[in-house]
């Protein structure tokens, strides 16, 4: 099979599978140039809750397929950046599930993730020093506001991979799970995330993001959307919500 961005869309979840095992689930040219339409179609479907981007078998992403990218025309910091932006203003939470090697452009993929799941073993390096290319700025904030500039800069001067240990611990990863769990894991949370009212999360994804002007219009849409007398109302009743269903924000 070709290089290519696979996906699904089942019980609200939808799930993009980067997908070269041939060279550890590198990005292609095509890949990076793909996934933001790819991104906006998932974004537009009213039945897509929350999205998880994954990599095929046992490595996440070991970055840019270089051999990809020789064309004069191409620039790698451009294409990555355009996709990682992409992923960061998904309008739905957003989990990275890493396994292996997840480096270089695959990191910065999993930084623009909201959450970020990791099974034991699991590898992460931001690795541009070892090439001589200059980080993009947008991507050194994003990881700064990760994992703060201590270990922004551990990662970044030194091009060094940290394993799940550090990696939790600094901020980078939010859960590890031990090996063979994180599928199952993974699709307990996208659950929860179902289950949880997409107007608190969608409020809560722009306020974090720095976002302030939107505060009066999404009180609003809570009480135009009845979606929080209705959670009251299932919270003294002792049952399940049934919040609104999600469209164009």
């Amino acid at each position: 099979m070709e290089p290519q961005l696979l996906h699904t869309v089942a019980d609200g979840i939808a799930t993009v599978v980067i997908h070269h095992p041939a060279k550890r689930n590198a990005m292609t040219a095509r890949m990076w140039r793909e996934l933001p339409p790819l991104l906006e179609r998932l974004g537009a479907d009213p039945a897509v809750r929350a999205l998880v981007l994954t990599g095929e078998g046992a490595t996440f992403c070991a970055g840019a397929d270089i051999s990809s990218l020789r064309e004069p025309d191409e620039d790698p910091g451009t294409l990555a950046v355009a996709a990682e932006e992409a992923l960061a203003a998904f309008p739905r939470p957003t989990l990275a599930a890493v396994r292996g090697h997840c480096v270089g452009g695959g990191c910065q993929l999993a930084a623009a993730c909201d959450l970020r799941f990791a099974e034991e073993g699991a590898l992460f390096g931001v690795t541009p020093a070892r090439l001589g290319i200059v980080y993009p700025a947008s991507s050194t904030r994003r990881l700064v506001a990760l994992v703060g500039p201590a270990t922004a800069k551990y990662l970044l001067f030194s091009a060094e991979l940290i394993g799940t240990d550090r990696a939790l611990r600094t901020g980078l990863v939010d859960e590890v799970l031990p090996a063979g769990e994180l599928a199952g894991r993974v699709a307990e949370f996208g659950r929860v995330l179902v289950s949880r009212a997409w107007l608190t999360q969608a409020a809560a994804k722009e306020f974090a993001s720095g976002r302030t002007d939107r505060a009066a219009y999404w009180a609003e849409r809570a009480t135009a959307t009845g979606d929080t007398a209705e959670g009251v109302a299932a919270f003294l009743e002792r049952r399940e919500p049934r919040f609104s269903r999600p469209r164009g924000e």
